[in-house]
C-alpha cells in the first residue's frame, strides 16, 4: 500500500505533539529540596552557648574601655548594643538586652555604674536569667530572671521582679514622694551606683547609691541551668553601664 502525501504529513505532526515522556527516575531522586526552616527557641529556653558558658569562680571586672562588646558578651538585640567611650551602652533594645558570658553561683553581688541619658529613666538589670533570651512581644511577660528596674514607666516606679516585670508580686516603690529619700526620681545624665545581690540563697535586694531600695525574698529561688546569668536590658531610653564588678558569694 502506498501512503498518499497527505496522510504522511498528518502523521508527522501527531509526532511532534507526543510528549517526551515523564521524568527520569533520576531527576526526581536528585531534585533539591529547600530545607526546613528553624524555629528560634522560645524565651526561656536553655540554649545551648549559654549553657556552656564559663562558671564564675572569681570576681569579674569590666571597664568597657575598647572598641566592640567582645567575646565576654552576647548581645540579643543585635545593633542596639555597643561601647559608646568606654561604657556599654544600649538604645531602643525593647527588652531584648545582653548577657555576660559567665554563670553565675547561687550567691553573687553585682555593682554596676548605670546613667540613662533620658528623663524617662528607664535602668534595667537581669540576674539569674537564661543568657540568651529576650522579650518576643511587647510585653516582657516571658522574662528568665529577676528584674531590676530603676526609674521604669517613664521614671515613676523602682521595681524589683521575678520573671514578669509586670507580676503582681512585684516589689514597687513609686516615686516623687519628698518624704523618703529612696523616692527621688533619675536625674538624665547622673551616673548611679546599682547593686543587686543575693547573700542567703533566696533574699534577692536591690540597691541605689548604698541605699537599698528592695528585697525580693523568693520561696523557689531562680538558680541553676537556665536562671544563672547576668544581663543588662533597656525599651527605648539611651542608657549606659560601666565598671561592672561581679562577685561570687
Amino acid at each position: 500500500m502506498i501512503a498518499r502525501p497527505w496522510t504522511l504529513a498528518l502523521a508527522a505532526s501527531l509526532t511532534a505533539c507526543l510528549p517526551n515522556g515523564p521524568p527520569s527516575a533520576r531527576t526526581d531522586a536528585t531534585a533539591t529540596k529547600a530545607p526546613p526552616r528553624r524555629r528560634p527557641p522560645p524565651a526561656g529556653s536553655v540554649q545551648a552557648p549559654a549553657a556552656d558558658d564559663p562558671p564564675l569562680t572569681t570576681p569579674f571586672f569590666d571597664d568597657f574601655e575598647r572598641g566592640s562588646l567582645g567575646p565576654d558578651w552576647r548581645a540579643v538585640g543585635w545593633g542596639a548594643w555597643k561601647i559608646e567611650g568606654g561604657r556599654l551602652c544600649g538604645r531602643s533594645a525593647r527588652n531584648r538586652g545582653v548577657w555576660l558570658r559567665r554563670r553565675l553561683p547561687l550567691d553573687a553581688r553585682i555593682e554596676v555604674d548605670a546613667t540613662s541619658s533620658s528623663p524617662d529613666g528607664d535602668l534595667k538589670l537581669e540576674a539569674w536569667g537564661d543568657g540568651a533570651s529576650g522579650a518576643t512581644s511587647t510585653s516582657y511577660t516571658n522574662a528568665t530572671s529577676y528584674l531590676a528596674v530603676l526609674g521604669g514607666w517613664k521614671n515613676t516606679l523602682h521595681v524589683l521582679a521575678r520573671l514578669d516585670e509586670h507580676g503582681s508580686d512585684r516589689k514597687e516603690l513609686r516615686l516623687g514622694a519628698p518624704d523618703d529619700p529612696r523616692a527621688r526620681k533619675l536625674e538624665p545624665g547622673q551616673t548611679y551606683r546599682v547593686k543587686l545581690e543575693r547573700l542567703d540563697g533566696r533574699t534577692v535586694s536591690l540597691w541605689l547609691d548604698d541605699v537599698r531600695i528592695h528585697a525580693y525574698e523568693d520561696e523557689s529561688p531562680l538558680s541553676g541551668p537556665g536562671h544563672d546569668h547576668l544581663g543588662f536590658n533597656d525599651w527605648e531610653a539611651h542608657v549606659c553601664f560601666d565598671n561592672l564588678r561581679v562577685t561570687p558569694l
